[in-house]
């Protein structure tokens, strides 16, 4: 896991994605809506904002995926890997979750370009470090099992963020993800300067521990 800079919001967002979710809003506590839409309105199921579950917002969010994975340059917030255009499963995670707050649904700044796989294994939790305020160190690859683990610069006070974290980012599939890249590099089937647009994390981690190739030295 690297740092990760918030992207500016999309110019069409408010359009897009705001102003229809909080028009929607209106409508699932019974409200007139702000905005006209054609069809029926949707049924009032929840007589205060907070109260909406979770799956009822409709996911608008969807429409500016294609935003993110361009400003994000197609990569995981969390892992620090690349999406491939034909095999990938980007999402968008809410990073304040949809049960918990509910005016946050339809807001950019809450936005992370996510693995489904890590999205759904995340869920509601709201204990895992946020990429865009993880900084250099706090986190570390052991290149043996290719583990994520506490880095040499991990902050006493983010003890248990970074432990949560940790079990989300080493589910097995991750760490095979992780060690095909290092074979890969290390067998001069990749590049560095490739290694580092797919997989910045896993590339820092290879300089860092001075297990770069000679060539790259």
């Amino acid at each position: 896991m690297i740092p990760v800079a918030p992207a500016k919001e999309p110019p069409h967002f408010d359009k897009r994605v705001r102003k229809k979710g909080l028009s929607a809003i209106d409508e699932l506590v019974g409200r007139k809506p702000r905005l006209k839409r054609p069809g029926r309105r949707r049924k009032k199921i929840a007589a205060r904002e907070a109260d909406i579950p979770a799956d009822a917002f409709p996911p608008f969010w969807r429409d500016v995926l294609p935003d993110m994975l361009e400003a994000y340059e197609r990569r995981c917030a969390y892992l620090a890997l690349y999406f491939e255009h034909a095999t990938g499963s980007p999402t968008i995670d809410h990073v304040l979750p949809k049960s918990r707050v509910w005016d946050q649904v339809y807001e950019w700044s809450n936005y992370r370009l996510c693995a489904a796989l890590i999205n759904t294994k995340k869920n509601d939790l709201t204990s895992l470090v946020d990429p865009f305020e993880v900084a250099e160190g706090w986190f570390a690859l052991e290149l043996v099992a290719f583990q994520v683990v506490r880095g040499p610069k991990a902050p006493p006070g983010k003890a248990k963020e970074i432990e949560e974290t940790l079990r989300v980012l080493n589910m097995p599939e991750c760490l095979k993800a992780r060690e095909e890249y290092v074979t890969c590099y290390e067998r001069g089937n990749i590049k560095l300067s490739y290694l580092e647009r797919r997989a910045p994390f896993v590339a820092s981690e290879l300089r860092r521990q001075g297990r770069l190739l000679k060539e790259d030295s």
